[in-house]
């Protein structure tokens, strides 16, 4: 297991830092939260605003348990009910996969072919000629898909689609292409069929719809930037391109389209079940506010779904800020008694001390109702005028320039802004690119190999890409070079 941290610091730079990696016996809910709430235990935290898991059942279980446990603690913001976070890049999959059930027949003559042509590296050098002779440029390398995985079957389609003149070129120094396309079968039982032009426009009709969640996976898993404030407008843009691709006249992308909205109306259809977060951090992006998120909701939910949960998340939002200002009123208070002494005598004291006792009355009633003046900070960052939409626009520099004026609501900004929507960043942590296990590194503890990667994490300087591909050219190289050296090789008995 791998928990990683997101925070915003007081100079409003964004850190992920992994906190845990350790392996774990069991996948039970019950077990994972104690190994969670050890690690909180372990490194003094007990303020937690959000958990951002991916979608297993046992995650449910997981997540309620660490919140009974911070409220034993007395830091469960709100009791916990936007404690669950569902990673979005995990949605995604799951809508997509179940959209990709509905594959055509053109995606498998092109996943067949390219299986043919990478299954020895003579055909490979072959198609590499036939690339030449067409003068296609691409640099980029054959890649087979893998079924559990739908953004290598977009790349696979995508690269493919950029040497459509080097298939047809192959075809005919090869016959056993053509072969393979029509005798081979294919997981559902059928064969492929030989590859046509009309094929071909499929693909990148194809891959035109499948880029669009690809980039947005892409966006939504970043872990050096915030992502939480684009969280309610990415699902937007999910949706209008669903009921776009859900009017085709392409037969196929139109039931594909069809089941990927179905699971779309699973998690994001029911209003009254999503994470409130979602608006409410796109309401603190101040190109946002109260101004597009009521418009964006009641044009994905309709008038009368959409009305009433834009009453439910001023409300909650209101009821987050009032959280923040009792917070701010305690601590101001408990440091203004600890330094005041007071003495007092004779007639005119005692006048004082009663102007004194309505004023502390009055202060009391401030920390519990918020007061008007600390009510209004809310009231006017939402009353200002919207930033423009620029693509230089940094919103936590803006948070940073705007705190003194809002003191109050950046604070609650400066956790809402700082939830990760995907939980890619933790995942990262179990990809070692670069870093060889050898005989010596496999053999160390589960402890120490904790303490490698988490110091390793704490001490990297620069943010680490998400990679997303292998290097394909660098593997069919080692491939070539491999049958190379197998023809050149002498046996010897000893």
């Amino acid at each position: 297991m791998c928990l990683t941290a997101h925070f915003i610091d007081r100079d409003w730079k964004l850190h992920k830092r992994i906190i845990n990696f350790c392996p774990i016996s069991s996948h039970k809910g019950d077990d994972m939260a104690s190994v969670i709430t050890n690690c909180l235990l372990d490194w003094g935290l007990e303020n937690v605003f959000t958990i951002t898991v991916d979608n297993a059942s046992s995650n449910d279980v997981t997540v309620r348990e660490v919140s009974k446990q911070l409220t034993t603690w007395g830091t469960n913001i709100m009791n916990g009910k936007h404690l669950h976070v569902r990673c979005m890049a995990h949605i995604l999959n799951l809508i997509v996969q179940d959209g990709l059930k509905e594959i055509g027949v053109s995606i498998k003559r092109v996943r067949q072919a390219v299986r043919y042509i990478r299954q020895s590296p003579a055909r490979i050098r072959k198609f590499k000629e036939c690339c030449e002779s067409q003068k296609l440029t691409s640099k980029r390398s054959l890649c087979l898909d893998v079924s559990t995985r739908w953004n290598s079957t977009y790349m696979m389609l995508d690269t493919a689609q950029q040497f459509e003149l080097a298939f047809d070129k192959y075809s005919f120094f090869d016959i056993g292409l053509l072969h393979h396309l029509r005798t081979y079968v294919c997981e559902d039982g059928t064969s492929a069929g030989d590859l046509t032009s009309v094929d071909w426009d499929n693909v990148r009709t194809m891959v035109k719809f499948l880029e669009a969640f690809y980039l947005l996976t892409l966006r939504v898993s970043g872990s050096i930037y915030v992502t939480s404030n684009v969280h309610f407008v990415e699902i937007c843009e999910l949706d209008l391109i669903l009921k776009e691709w859900m009017e085709h006249e392409d037969t196929s992308l139109k039931e594909m389209a069809k089941k990927m909205k179905e699971k779309f109306v699973k998690y994001w259809g029911e209003p009254e079940k999503m994470n409130k977060m979602i608006f409410i951090a796109s309401i603190l992006d101040p190109r946002n506010k109260l101004e597009y998120v009521p418009f964006a909701i009641v044009r994905m939910f309709g008038e009368n779904k959409g009305k009433k949960l834009i009453l439910e998340v001023k409300n909650y939002m209101d009821s987050l800020f009032d959280y923040y200002v009792k917070k701010n009123s305690i601590g101001t208070s408990s440091a203004s008694s600890g330094n005041t002494t007071t003495t007092v005598s004779g007639y005119g004291s005692f006048l004082k001390r009663g102007t004194m006792r309505t004023k502390l009355e009055f202060e009391k009633h401030k920390e519990v109702t918020g007061g008007l003046g600390t009510k209004s900070e809310l009231e006017r960052y939402l009353a200002e005028d919207l930033e423009p939409e620029t693509d230089d626009f940094k919103i936590l520099k803006w948070w940073k320039i705007n705190e003194p004026r809002f003191p109050i609501l950046a604070e609650m900004a400066r956790d809402v802004l700082a939830i990760p929507i995907s939980s890619v960043a933790s995942e990262c942590a179990f990809s070692t690119g670069g870093r060889i296990l050898d005989s010596f590194r496999s053999s160390l503890t589960p402890k120490l190999v904790q303490s490698l990667i988490c110091l390793q994490d704490w001490l990297r300087s620069e943010p680490i890409p998400i990679k997303v591909e292998e290097d394909l050219e660098y593997l069919e190289q080692l491939e070539l070079d491999l049958a190379d050296s197998a023809k050149d090789s002498t046996i010897i008995d000893i």
